[in-house]
């Protein structure tokens, strides 16, 4: 793991933003801030449901970069040259000199087939924005506009990343930071963003530490014989050995895990066999592994490795474990946490922020994190009222779009207060 940048952080309220920031006073730059938010409300409503109409799978997000590549122009933001054909690195320079800071969004969708119904509903069968990137998009798009509309109070830059392949590892994360996301100046602190259908509208989320789950992708080759059905004692029958590896997997958690840690190991795929009447002599089996600490994902991955070779073997097959990728857990750095927290309730008032609860989700806005302090929030978006209520990755997942609102101004806010504290 690379090690953090050593910054100095200076303990700043958000209601105290300096002078040499603004000119203006606390109160006055907050109802700005707002009213600008509010101002960009209907066009960012428009730029969300554009995208939630055109979704694309991870490293195919062609005409995504190409929309918001000229919607960025509009405001005065060019593209860094990368080598990827999707994602986008640009940066604001403030009006005065200062740290810089980045703000990540992803920007991939997923394939599923939307059963929404919504009237912006996908135009792309089995396709589908149902992880709240678009609103992410449109979000981070309202950030930028509107801190280049008030450079004159930024002090420093701001780099923005909208970044590829979330959702498939090994992810889109990696390869920004390899092309220099995070260097030349160096980034201090990152920050980011997740819709969360369990926290209302109007509400963030935040956690201390680890707060989503390492993921590791691993593929399960089992190689048997193949036999006449009617004669399967002349074969290794390779989807019998799955079916023991498959049952077993499940009692590592169950029996080698302490119970107070998080751990999931689920088979989400199986490819076995050529026709019914013929044994099979191969079987693939596709896992994902999560875990909340690194040690039990080591642990579980042995344990996983074992169970397959061992199993194998007493059925005189061969079974071979691939790790094909890999994330690290997210831990959110408790003053960037502090950051956005303050901001929030300097611009909403009090009682809005949550603490959210751990999940076994992954993201590899981790990646990041393993090289500067960050912060994921999670933004509210749970409204009953319009079905905004489904968990990630459902076919009905619906947003509340008010919530792109409170997003552009919490991050526009938490920008300006953190360029401040690590000045």
């Amino acid at each position: 793991m690379a090690k953090r940048n050593k910054v100095s952080v200076k303990q700043i309220s958000a209601k105290q933003v300096s002078a040499k920031q603004t000119s203006l006073s606390p109160a006055e730059l907050d109802s700005l801030i707002l009213k600008e938010a509010k101002a960009l409300h209907p066009y960012l409503v428009d730029v969300r449901r554009h995208l939630h109409r055109n979704p694309e799978l991870s490293n195919y997000e062609f005409e995504t970069t190409k929309y918001l590549k000229k919607e960025l122009s509009k405001f005065g933001l060019k593209p860094f040259s990368l080598k990827a054909p999707t994602g986008i690195l640009t940066e604001l320079t403030g009006a005065k000199s200062g740290p810089t800071i980045a703000v990540r969004t992803d920007i991939d969708a997923l394939p599923i087939l939307e059963k929404t119904g919504l009237p912006f509903a996908s135009t792309k069968p089995g396709k589908m924005h149902a992880c709240g990137h678009d609103t992410h998009m449109a979000t981070v798009l309202g950030t930028a506009k509107l801190l280049s509309g008030i450079n004159e109070h930024i002090s420093g830059n701001v780099r923005f990343l909208f970044q590829p392949a979330e959702e498939t590892p090994p992810g889109g994360a990696r390869p920004l930071i390899e092309e220099g996301a995070l260097i030349n100046p160096t980034v201090c602190c990152i920050l980011g963003l997740h819709v969360d259908p369990r926290v209302k509208t109007g509400k963030i989320g935040l956690r201390d530490g680890a707060t989503m789950a390492s993921v590791t992708d691993i593929d399960v080759t089992i190689t048997g014989s193949s036999a006449h059905a009617a004669r399967a004692y002349e074969g290794v029958d390779a989807i019998v050995v799955a079916a023991e590896v498959i049952t077993t997997l499940q009692r590592i958690v169950s029996r080698e895990i302490d119970p107070l840690h998080p751990v999931a190991v689920t088979v989400g795929k199986i490819e076995a066999g050529t026709a019914r009447n013929v044994i099979a002599a191969n079987a693939k089996l596709t896992l994902t592994l999560r875990a909340m600490h690194d040690a039990d994902a080591k642990n579980a991955l042995k344990s996983i490795k074992r169970c397959v070779s061992g199993i194998c073997k007493s059925y005189g097959a061969t079974g071979s474990v691939d790790v094909i990728a890999e994330y690290p857990s997210l831990s959110n750095t408790p003053h960037v946490n502090q950051c956005f927290a303050e901001s929030f309730t300097a611009l909403f008032g009090k009682g809005r922020v949550v603490e959210t609860d751990q999940v076994l989700g992954g993201e590899d806005f981790a990646c990041y994190l393993e090289h500067v302090p960050g912060a994921q929030v999670r933004l509210g978006i749970r409204n009953p009222s319009i079905g905004a209520t489904e968990g990630w990755h459902s076919d009905r997942f619906v947003v509340d779009e008010e919530a792109i609102y409170y997003g552009v101004a919490l991050m526009t806010k938490t920008v300006l207060v953190a360029l401040e504290s690590y000045a």
